[in-house]
């Protein structure tokens, strides 16, 4: 579909959802949750300016090829804040996937979304590339090579990726305190029998792409928790990237290729349920029966797969989770996106982190706002993505916490490279990261499941 054909293929399934883009009574409430409305004031790039738009399209009335449509479109975070706040309950991220696939079939995305997409289609090239990004991270040659960019302009991307590359550290369990015990060196305590078999007991952790390749260390994290309280966890040969990042990028169909990959993949490991430690991945999963709906062979695996994951959150809420050692300190907890308005998991993190005896749990000034990472966005957006980012680190550093708490990559990195702009000197981890340094000083983990 390029120019002026308004009723191409992709413009026809957003026509499909009319019903749901009828649902917006364009009350507003949506206006004061949006991040690039409240920054740029303009009600195009609001919600309900945008479903105003994707309408238009569907009726013909708009040619996608256009800038308003495009323009518009590219400039959404995806956070979805809007969807809590809707009293009409439209469906946004959903529309915004379709829409985004009509905008990319009229007109050739941006050069850096299309060289993030190859990237990621690639299981060797993410090998690749990741493996380079460690070696800049732990070398500290991201950080320095960013002192010599500029912080706007073509090179302010660059900047803003080596400093996400370099944020991606791990954090230093001594900036939290404790008793400072290292149990592995002294007798253990004996470990808890397992809990009541009243969830799952095998599993498979997705170790996706960002997360496999620049925080490995929070899915033996993860793998570690979950044998705490009695699970099973079994490897997944075939798995990959969940495609989340195609889908946002409108690929509807590279995203589908990547999901039946990961369906088969976690078929023939035959576990009771996919644990994934990501937000935007765990958001992507539970959408694979959305995805494939209409395909007949792969529709009913991708539905029962949807219904079988679960965010690592929900996973150990399963069972309490069980309580540690103590780690006396201070953490900001921020709610990643795809978990908070996406998944809508609620309170699970902050009961993983109530888990942990000693540590205070604060919250920044409008918790719930994106860091303005989202996905590729603060890459391929610098300067609104920055000021979004800006804005957060410094309501996270306002809090006077060591330490960040936050259960996605994209997330964890953007949030540390602000924090490292703002001067604040924070660690950023993974709450179940953090709980299973509590569990190791326990005595129940025998190994720190540090690394890169």
């Amino acid at each position: 579909m390029k120019g002026g054909e308004a009723h191409g293929p992709l413009a026809r399934a957003l026509a499909g959802e009319a019903e749901a883009l009828d649902t917006c009574v364009h009350c507003g409430f949506c206006l004061p949750a949006c991040p690039t409305y409240v920054r740029l004031g303009d009600e195009a790039d609001s919600p309900r300016g945008r479903l105003h738009l994707m309408r238009a399209v569907a009726e013909g009335r708009l040619d996608p090829v256009s800038d308003a449509f495009q323009s518009h479109l590219d400039r959404c975070l995806g956070c979805r804040a809007c969807e809590p706040v809707c009293p009409s309950g439209v469906p946004y991220g959903r529309l915004l996937e379709h829409a985004r696939a009509t905008a990319r079939e009229a007109r050739t995305p941006a050069p850096a979304t299309r060289g993030f997409l190859r990237l990621f289609a690639s299981s060797r090239r993410i090998r690749w590339v990741f493996g380079l990004g460690r070696l800049a991270r732990d070398t500290g040659g991201a950080r320095l090579l960013s002192r010599l960019l500029p912080r706007m302009g073509r090179l302010g991307a660059l900047r803003r990726a080596l400093l996400m590359v370099a944020g991606s550290a791990p954090w230093r369990p001594g900036v939290l305190g404790g008793n400072g015990t290292d149990a592995a060196s002294e007798p253990s305590p004996p470990r808890p029998p397992p809990p009541e078999a009243t969830g799952f007991a095998t599993a498979g952790v997705l170790a996706g792409c960002v997360q496999g390749a620049l925080y490995a260390r929070v899915g033996r994290a993860t793998a570690a928790v979950l044998e705490v309280h009695g699970v099973d966890v079994r490897p997944v040969p075939g798995q990959g990237c969940c495609g989340a990042l195609h889908a946002h990028a409108g690929d509807l169909e590279g995203a589908r290729v990547r999901a039946r990959a990961n369906i088969a993949a976690f078929e023939r490991a035959g576990v009771d349920r996919m644990v994934v430690d990501a937000a935007g991945c765990g958001a992507a999963m539970k959408e694979y029966g959305h995805w494939l709906a209409h395909d007949p062979a792969w529709a009913d695996r991708a539905l029962r797969l949807s219904e079988r994951t679960l965010d690592v959150h929900e996973a150990v809420a399963v069972w309490g989770p069980r309580r540690g050692a103590p780690l006396v300190g201070t953490v900001a907890y921020h709610p990643p996106c795809h978990l908070h308005n996406a998944q809508d998991v609620g309170d699970a993190p902050l009961r993983m982190l109530a888990a942990i005896p000693g540590l205070e749990v604060r919250r920044a000034q409008g918790p719930e706002e994106c860091c303005g990472g989202a996905g590729i966005y603060g890459v391929t957006h610098p300067e609104l993505g920055g000021a979004i980012g800006a804005d957060r680190a410094r309501a996270l550093a306002d809090t006077e916490a060591r330490c960040v708490a936050t259960g996605n990559p994209g997330c964890m990195m953007q949030i540390a490279a602000h924090l490292h702009e703002e001067g604040a000197a924070m660690d950023v981890a993974h709450p179940v990261e953090l709980l299973a340094e509590s569990y190791r000083r326990a005595g129940w983990i025998r190994t720190r499941p540090g690394g890169p």
